[in-house]
């Protein structure tokens, strides 16, 4: 199971690499108007993504920032969110590397950003994170399209293409 996380890591940080790379073609006032998303704008979104990243980080570590709610905005513009996006993206993975198969299956106990107290597994918990991720990232291309930018092929398939040429053409 532990291999899976980590293609999913390296999976991860290609798709974020992308997203990032079209959000800065944007202009300021496009990057940051409200398209109706859940979270408004292509920035919120981004934003809200490295904010979950930080608070699973947090209850899977015990280290690290903690945001009070999904919605903190961690950085003001797209320079600064990129950084620590990239800095995130590199925490993952390694946190993932030191991993073992039975940490995988180990019950993790958090408590919710409201205060109330999960106990899962492991596994179930960076599968909730990776998926989070791809939701979310999701919603940035739509609205990345919205605002004319070309649609990008970021399916974990072109990840695994890229990866292992030989193998994924089979």
């Amino acid at each position: 199971m532990k291999d899976k996380f980590e293609w999913l890591a390296g999976y991860n940080a290609w798709a974020n690499k992308m997203i990032y790379a079209a959000a800065s073609e944007l202009s300021d006032e496009e990057y940051n108007r409200d398209l109706g998303a859940f979270f408004g704008s292509v920035h919120r979104t981004l934003n809200h993504i490295l904010v979950g990243d930080q608070l699973w980080l947090r209850r899977i570590e015990g280290t690290g920032s903690a945001p009070e709610s999904l919605d903190a905005l961690l950085h003001e513009d797209l320079p600064s969110l990129g950084v620590a996006r990239k800095i995130e993206d590199a925490r993952i993975r390694r946190v993932i590397l030191g991993l073992t198969e039975e940490d995988c299956q180990q019950d993790l106990t958090y408590q919710s950003v409201a205060g109330d107290t999960f106990t899962m597994p492991m596994w179930q918990v960076l599968t909730h994170l990776f998926n989070h991720q791809t939701h979310h990232r999701g919603q940035a291309h739509a609205m990345l399209t919205m605002l004319g930018q070309p649609s990008l092929e970021m399916d974990f398939i072109y990840y695994l293409r890229l990866m292992q040429p030989a193998q994924a053409a089979q």
